[in-house]
């Protein structure tokens, strides 16, 4: 149930990428060849990109699909390697219960102050700023999940990515 969430928020990431380049270049082409920019695209392609990116973060650790430095971890033992992903898959579950946290004050405090982005648009900054709390609490399940599969010795053996 809960990968099926994971996947469904990688597509809905991924859809915002594609919305966010669609809008950008409207935008340039506006700008450059009509003299005649929007109001709205940077902004809203902003705040595409911002929840894309945090939404696509659990389907990327899911997936092993993050950055990860091997040069040492590369030369372990599987033992060693699967005692260094329950670590790592442990900090991560730290940073984003924590990260996660301090995102909710802000997202809430915007919320209930009825921040606004400060721009022409003018919009509520709390939807872009819900994205990190939000986004950072589906990273923390996936990290505990991860965690798991660390620790039964499910990891992805060096060499082994697509």
């Amino acid at each position: 149930m809960f990968n099926r969430f994971v996947t469904m928020l990688a597509w809905l990431a991924a859809i915002l990428f594609v919305v966010a380049g669609i809008m950008l270049t409207y935008e340039v082409a506006a700008r450059y060849f009509f003299v005649n920019p929007t109001i709205w695209a940077a902004e809203l392609s902003q705040g595409c990109l911002i929840w894309g990116a945090l939404i696509a973060s659990p389907w990327c650790l899911r997936e092993r699909r993050h950055i990860r430095i091997t040069a040492v971890i590369g030369h372990l033992p599987r033992s060693g390697r699967i005692v260094a992903d329950v670590f790592a898959m442990a900090a991560v579950a730290v940073f984003s219960s924590i990260v996660g946290a301090y995102g909710w004050k802000i997202f809430h405090e915007s919320f209930v102050r009825g921040r606004t982005t400060g721009s022409m648009l003018d919009l509520p900054i709390w939807i872009v700023e819900l994205a990190v709390p939000f986004g950072f609490a589906v990273l923390f399940i996936q990290s505990l999940i991860e965690v798991l599969r660390a620790a039964r010795g499910e990891i992805v053996a060096e060499g082994e990515h697509e």
